[in-house]
């Protein structure tokens, strides 16, 4: 199996294999830091150019796990390793509690340690769902949303693609956020937000627009 990145979340990544006990075959790959050594943690190879990572897909595993963070770059670099054979890949802590009536989770999506989510609920292609977030009954969130830790989602909230929600922020039940839209840090969303705005403080304002 292939990590995409080899820093930061990468290793977050890491850390879930190891709760399912599966770290044999791990390879990462990292075209853009060069002060890497060739094994991360003295055991882990790191691919470095997109021809290595084409002939690891073709010879050895198609499947790629995103490692990064941020949602365009999650998109582009999921364009990119689709392009080279890859095939995007989901994993989840086994340490998260995943409601088991109705709740559907796309391809590709990161679920860390500590996060529930409920029943009826829809996870889009691409999104990351950090360390204990909650997300309730009856809520969709779209491709390549970032959840960051400790993200609060109430049921029946309706959130859109390529959204970062900021660290401890809180949405609150029956919320409508559009896409491409920015939650601050903290943030408590009581309104509907559109497309293309950034929203701060308790409670929430618009704080800029696209």
């Amino acid at each position: 199996m292939l990590i995409v990145g080899s820093k930061g979340f990468a290793k977050e990544i890491l850390q879930i294999f190891y709760q399912i006990g599966v770290l044999e075959d791990i390879v990462f790959f990292d075209d853009i830091n060069l002060d890497l050594s060739e094994k991360l943690y003295n055991k882990f190879s790191v691919i470095r150019t997109e021809e290595h990572a084409k002939d690891y897909f073709s010879r050895v595993d198609e499947r790629y796990i995103l490692g990064v963070g941020n949602p365009h770059t999650r998109r582009l670099l999921s364009s990119k390793m689709d392009m080279l054979g890859g095939k995007l890949t989901s994993i989840i802590s086994p340490k998260a509690d995943i409601g088991a009536f109705n709740t559907v989770i796309g391809k590709g999506v990161n679920i860390m340690t500590g996060t529930v989510i409920t029943n009826d609920v829809l996870i889009g292609d691409g999104c990351l769902i950090n360390l204990n977030c909650t997300i309730g009954h009856d809520t969709k969130i779209g491709n390549f949303t970032e959840l960051s830790p400790g993200v609060h989602v109430s049921g029946r909230c309706n959130i859109g693609e390529f959204c970062s929600l900021g660290t401890g922020a809180v949405i609150l039940p029956k919320i409508a956020i559009g896409n491409n839209v920015t939650i601050g840090a903290g943030a408590v969303v009581i309104k509907d937000i559109t497309d293309g705005q950034t929203a701060a403080g308790v409670p929430a304002k618009v704080i800029s627009r696209k």
